[in-house]
Formats: structure tokens, C-alpha cells, sequence
């Protein structure tokens, strides 16, 4: 920095001098612009002279003629468009016709399954639709409003249909509706309410029906692709798909109801749905679906139960030869149940608490009244559905059969008044499906 200060020559006396810089790589570098090659002009008004006094006369008339004659054409082309707009908007005479084609499906002729033998998703529709059938229900005895509606599956060639018992349990008049939406009157052959299994039956007369091919349920995978096919919400032969997402599913329909071993899937099972089929991708039904077991265990979205068809097999043959279950029997009582947890709360004996008796049952002369508390059944303890029929059921009782009990009365006015009753019933035979 001062090598560059002492070797500058500052101006003195008007006489300039140029500076005088040292001999270095500076010196060969330094691009140095002359001020007379290097002319920024900012006389802008001389410069636009000069260009007018270079520009020809007509040469600026031609290009004035020009720009006027575009923009003339531009206004044109816009008034010419608004009055065309205008008349194609009040005007149906100019409006233009569009014609869509409709081609056939390239795969028409697709096989309806895969090289596994496997069928696709259309073609269980097509495999098995014809065997699912709509289930309508009457329940004043008149065809003009239906009170509910589920779904069956054909058991066979003359006429038989599997569905749930709830579909039909409260029908005077009950109808199946086929996939071609022929409809025929059907027959409650019967039902059996602790399995939620019934059967109808149609006379086909000339009709070809086409009963479902069933299938192994003890050999479902968890995780294999399954379809149910039913009619919720009244949607005629609508279908479903999912997987297998449990198997083995012990689930009670209601308070009264017992445990089915169930298959879980989240195929969608909806009211209307029930009696349906849920299907394997081989075609072959492997339950029957039942929204009752839906809303009755859970009640979650995507969750969904079919009864596994090896279980409602023996149900359904057993119906189909006599009409009713054998060996079902009634005690004759309706019941709340007194759990640990209740017990704790409400200060009451563990047990079942009677609510009413049947008349025509034995265990209405037994002595015992309402709001007693069965505590044992042949010295078993009890304190729900499930344990009650246990005890029985452990015991070998079946009906005709007397059953030893025993059962709290409690006061109402001091519940640590306490009255225990030793008594004996019959069991009653029961065909009637309700239990």
C-alpha cells in the first residue's frame, strides 16, 4: 500500500500529470477503457434524431398502416366471436352434436379363472350369485310392506335355503327372491335361535336352481381372499371382498344366544347380509355371514362373522330332517345376569337374577319367584348364560331330565336378609327354535 501511495503523482498547479504505476503483473492485467472508444451516450434525444433522420419517410407510413390494419382485424375477429357466442347460447339450431361410441370390452372372453384355478372376482359373481338368494320378510301376514330382509343360500336342486334365524324367526310371510328376480313364497322348514341357523323352502316347479358347492371351513387360511355375497340394505345379489382376518372366532350372538366358532373377516357385513355366503376364490362357501354377530360382539368398522359352514352343517341337516333341534330343552325363565363386578357394585349374590317364569314350564312350580337368585345348578356355581348351561350341560341333562338348584331370596328392604332355597326342575323339551 504506501509502494502504491509514493510511486502516485497527485495533480499540482493545473499542469496534470499521469500516474506512474509500478512495472507488475497489475500493469499487463489491468484492462484500462479509453474514454474516446468507449462512449456511454446519454444524449437520448440526439440519438432518437439521428434515428429519425436515418428512418425514411415511407417506411414509418408503411409500419403505421400495418399496426392500424392489425388492430383493426383484431377488433373484427372479436365482435364477429361475441355475436357467434351470443347466437350459439339462444340459438339450439347451432349447437353441435357429440355422438359417443360405446366399444365392447377388450377381454370378453376372459377365462373366468386364474392358471391356479383360482376364479377371479367376476367370476364368483357368475360362479355363485345364482346360489344366493334374497330372504323378504313379512311380518303381519300381508305382501305389501316388508318388515325386514336378509339373504339364503340354495341347498339344493328342490328347493332347500339355508339362512340366519333371526331373518326369519318373526315372519308370518316369508319370500325368496332369486338372481334373475323370479320370486317364489317359501315355507319356514325351521330355526334354531342359539345357533342363528334356519331353514325355507320353494317349490322351483319348472325353475332350475343351482345350489351352492360348500366347502371345508377347517382348511381356511388366515389371510386367504374371500367374497361375500348378499343383499344389504335390499341391494340385490351385491358382493363384497376381504380377507380371512381370524379364524376359530368364538362369538355369542346375544344375551341368550351360545358361542359359534366363527371366521372373521373384513369383508363388508351388513343388515341384509345375514344368511348370505362368504365364499373362498375356489367358489365354495365356507360360512354364513350374520350382521347379528357384527353388531352384537363389537360393532367395529371392517369387522365382520360368518358362521363356519362345518359347524352349521350338522345344524342344518338336523332342521332340514325334523324341522327342530333335538334335545334342545328350556328352563323356562328370563334372567339378568349378576357378575363379580355387578355383585361387587349392587351388593347382590353372584348368579342368575329371575325376571319371569313360563306357566307352562316346571321350574314355575318349583316354588321359586321373581327376583330370586339361582346361585348353583348341581352344585356348580353360576353367574351368567354361558356358566348356566355348563353346569347342565356338564351334568349330562338333557330334557325330561330333573336338574338340583339352589337359589338366594334377598330382601328388598335389607339386602343383608338373606334366604337360601334348595330346589328341582324338569327340563322341557323345546322345538319351537326360540331359546
Amino acid at each position: 500500500m504506501e509502494q502504491f501511495e509514493n510511486n502516485t503523482t497527485e495533480p499540482s498547479g493545473g499542469n496534470e500529470e499521469k500516474a506512474v504505476l509500478p512495472e507488475n503483473v497489475f500493469d499487463k492485467e489491468l484492462l484500462i477503457y479509453d474514454a474516446e472508444k468507449f462512449l456511454c451516450d446519454t444524449d437520448y434525444r440526439n440519438r432518437l434524431q439521428e434515428r429519425e433522420e436515418r428512418t425514411p419517410k415511407p417506411a414509418v407510413f408503411l409500419s403505421i398502416c400495418a399496426v392500424l390494419l392489425i388492430l383493426a382485424f383484431a377488433v373484427y375477429c372479436i365482435v364477429v366471436r361475441s355475436f357467434r357466442l351470443k347466437d350459439s347460447f339462444y340459438s339450439p339450431g347451432t349447437r353441435t352434436t357429440v355422438v359417443l361410441g360405446l366399444n365392447s370390452r377388450p377381454d370378453k372372453d376372459e377365462d373366468l379363472k386364474d392358471s391356479t384355478g383360482r376364479y377371479t372376482s367376476s367370476g364368483i359373481c357368475q360362479a355363485v350369485g345364482p346360489s344366493v338368494v334374497e330372504i323378504i320378510i313379512y311380518e303381519d301376514g300381508k305382501t305389501d310392506t316388508p318388515s325386514g330382509s336378509g339373504s339364503g343360500i340354495i341347498l339344493s336342486a328342490d328347493g332347500y335355503i339355508a339362512t340366519n334365524a333371526h331373518v326369519i324367526q318373526n315372519g308370518k310371510t316369508v319370500k325368496a327372491v332369486l338372481s334373475d328376480k323370479s320370486v317364489f313364497t317359501a315355507e319356514v322348514v325351521g330355526y334354531d335361535a342359539k345357533t342363528d341357523i334356519g331353514v325355507v323352502k320353494i317349490a322351483p316347479g319348472d325353475k332350475k336352481l343351482k345350489p351352492a358347492e360348500f366347502g371345508n371351513s377347517d382348511d381356511v387360511i388366515q389371510g386367504e381372499q374371500v367374497m361375500a355375497i348378499g343383499n344389504p340394505g335390499g341391494l340385490h345379489g351385491s358382493i363384497s371382498g376381504g380377507y380371512v382376518s381370524g379364524i376359530n372366532r368364538m362369538i355369542r350372538g346375544d344375551q341368550t344366544g351360545r358361542e359359534m366358532n366363527c371366521i372373521q373377516t373384513d369383508a363388508a357385513i351388513s343388515p341384509g347380509n345375514s344368511g348370505g355366503a362368504l365364499v373362498n376364490m375356489f367358489g365354495q362357501v365356507i360360512g354364513i355371514t350374520s350382521s347379528k354377530y357384527v353388531s352384537s360382539s363389537y360393532g367395529y368398522e371392517g369387522l365382520g362373522f360368518a358362521i363356519a359352514i362345518n359347524d352349521a352343517k350338522p345344524v342344518i341337516e338336523e332342521l332340514v330332517a325334523n324341522g327342530f333341534i333335538s334335545g334342545r330343552f328350556k328352563v323356562g325363565i328370563t334372567f339378568y345376569e349378576i357378575t363379580a363386578a355387578q355383585s361387587a357394585a349392587s351388593g347382590l349374590p353372584e348368579g342368575l337374577l329371575i325376571e319371569s317364569m313360563d306357566e307352562n314350564c316346571d321350574i314355575s312350580k318349583s316354588g321359586l319367584k321373581a327376583k330370586d337368585i339361582i346361585v348353583e345348578i348341581e352344585n356348580i356355581r353360576v353367574n351368567d348364560y354361558d356358566s348356566f348351561m355348563d353346569a347342565i350341560n356338564r351334568r349330562g341333562k338333557k330334557a325330561g331330565d330333573k336338574v338340583r338348584a339352589k337359589a338366594v331370596r334377598v330382601d328388598e328392604k335389607d339386602t343383608s336378609k338373606r334366604e337360601t332355597i334348595d330346589f328341582e326342575f324338569t327340563l322341557v323339551e323345546d322345538t319351537s327354535g326360540n331359546y
